[in-house]
């Protein structure tokens, strides 16, 4: 097993069970101890997990906590990818749609890049990168990439005054939205007051929302609201979302659509 693959496996234990120790790793994975603890050295100074005596926690992030695109990137991967496929069945050639930042939305771009005769506004440096460079090697897919100015986030998203003032003049058929965290009290949020503020233009400028959130979002709340969960017109998650979130959500928003990982 490769080290990313073992570092995969690490993560998928902590996120599953919220922590882990160095003894019973060593024996899922096969490996030594000193194997294992180099891992979780690694995972730590990424962030993607808090390294403890004897083993690891889920890292807890706070409201204001906003981590590198590469690392959120790497977390959840089967997931993004179920909720990017059943995404992007909901878009039609000859439309003008909007993607804001994100690993979930930049993951939405990769099965996007075939729809015909697509007008796609982001605020997404990695979201514009995947589609130019489709449409460079494809010259005939006929797509229009706007890619708004502004500020740049950790996440790879440009934010601020200038990407506002640029959104507000937009009437999009669908908004493909992706979040730090969704609660049943404070709605969908964002760590970066600039970010939710560009958020908010995004959702005005929607005639229809598409929120699109693994459900590792569920229960996280950044520092600033955005937008209300009645305010999605549609919710794909996956099917890792717990009962009780099911519950809540399929009473607030539009409609709920789960989709299954692939293990």
């Amino acid at each position: 097993m490769l080290a990313a693959q073992r570092q995969a496996r690490i993560l998928e234990e902590v996120q599953r069970t919220g922590g882990v120790r160095v003894n019973d790793l060593t024996r899922l994975l096969g490996v030594s101890d000193m194997t294992v603890r180099r891992d979780l050295d690694v995972l730590d100074s990424r962030g993607l997990l808090t390294k403890v005596h004897g083993g690891a926690t889920v890292r807890r992030a706070g409201s204001t906590d906003e981590p590198a695109f590469t690392v959120k990137a790497e977390m959840e991967q089967p997931a993004k990818d179920a909720i990017a496929r059943k995404a992007a069945e909901l878009v039609r050639p000859g439309t003008a749609i909007g993607i804001s930042g994100g690993s979930t939305t930049y993951t939405l771009a990769r099965h996007l890049v075939g729809v015909p005769d697509l007008t796609v506004v982001t605020n997404s440096l990695r979201v514009a990168d995947v589609l130019h460079a489709h449409e460079s090697a494809n010259p005939g897919n006929n797509q229009t990439v706007i890619l708004t100015g502004g500020m740049r986030t950790p996440s790879e998203a440009l934010v601020g005054p200038i990407a506002v003032q640029a959104i507000r003049t937009l009437h999009l058929d669908q908004v493909f939205l992706g979040v730090y965290g969704m609660d049943a009290a404070a709605g969908y949020t964002s760590p970066n007051l600039m970010e939710s503020e560009t958020n908010r233009a995004l959702v005005s400028a929607a005639r229809n929302l598409v929120v699109v959130a693994d459900h590792t979002k569920w229960g996280v709340v950044g520092l600033s609201a955005f937008a209300g969960l009645g305010d999605a017109a549609v919710l794909v998650t996956d099917d890792g979302l717990p009962r009780e979130a099911r519950e809540v959500l399929v009473e607030e928003v539009g409609e709920l659509v789960l989709a299954e990982r692939d293990e």
